[in-house]
């Protein structure tokens, strides 16, 4: 079912991550780190949909929506950074196949963070942030999608890596076996997977020789 929203609040929460706030159908719903289909209401974007994740708790009287922007490929992202308040959207219901299924570790790169934001918000919210980690991979500092908010919730259980920028603080590199086991990645829990699909495959790959099985991993697809 389609759904026309309007957008409430629209900005800046890094250099080319957009934070929008639109209005909920009612009876709308979700489940933490869900996404749905959306399209801009004008004239030929409205049959161009994207999905995008909810970054919202699904109690909000709002939704919410954290987009990174790709002004180079002059397509439905680059024309988000055009919209004002008061324009329209569309959205399908919601789906997909991440949701919290127990304790474990998150593991993301870049735009990636974002089907784990609702997810983090919601366990944050229950006081339930004891025992879960997040490894975040970006290009560069200026890339962490809300830095503060993570570091706020979970403390020393966020860990940062930057592949483009030597770092007083965070270290260089990729995510791969030897970073998490310098980091204490416990292999018997829940693993959270999202990021770029060559990041995904080589990041599978990485957890079956660190004995992690398919059946821990929880992401939208595996290879």
């Amino acid at each position: 079912m389609e759904h026309k929203i309007l957008l409430k609040k629209i900005e800046l929460v890094t250099h080319n991550v957009l934070h929008l706030v639109t209005e909920k159908p009612k009876d709308y719903s979700f489940t933490p780190g869900q996404a749905t289909e959306l399209s801009i209401d004008k004239e030929g974007f409205r049959e161009q949909k994207r999905p995008f994740t909810f970054t919202n708790l699904p109690t909000d009287n709002e939704l919410e929506f954290t987009i990174k922007m790709y002004p180079s490929h002059d397509g439905v992202t680059e024309q988000l950074g055009h919209l004002e308040v008061g324009d329209t959207l569309l959205i399908g219901d919601a789906w997909g196949a991440i949701k919290y299924e127990g304790e474990g570790a998150f593991i993301a790169g870049g735009a990636g963070i974002t089907p784990f934001i609702s997810i983090l918000k919601d366990l944050n919210r229950q006081g339930n942030l004891n025992g879960h980690t997040l490894f975040f991979a970006n290009k560069t500092e200026k890339d962490i999608i809300y830095k503060k908010n993570l570091e706020a919730w979970l403390g020393d259980a966020f860990h940062n890596i930057l592949s483009e920028e030597n770092h007083e603080t965070y270290p260089h590199g990729y995510i791969d076996k030897e970073y998490l086991n310098s980091k204490g990645f416990n292999t018997s829990q829940k693993v959270y997977l999202c990021g770029p699909p060559p990041m995904m495959d080589a990041l599978q790959s990485e957890l079956y020789a660190m004995d992690v099985s398919k059946k821990q991993l929880v992401a939208e697809e595996l290879s």
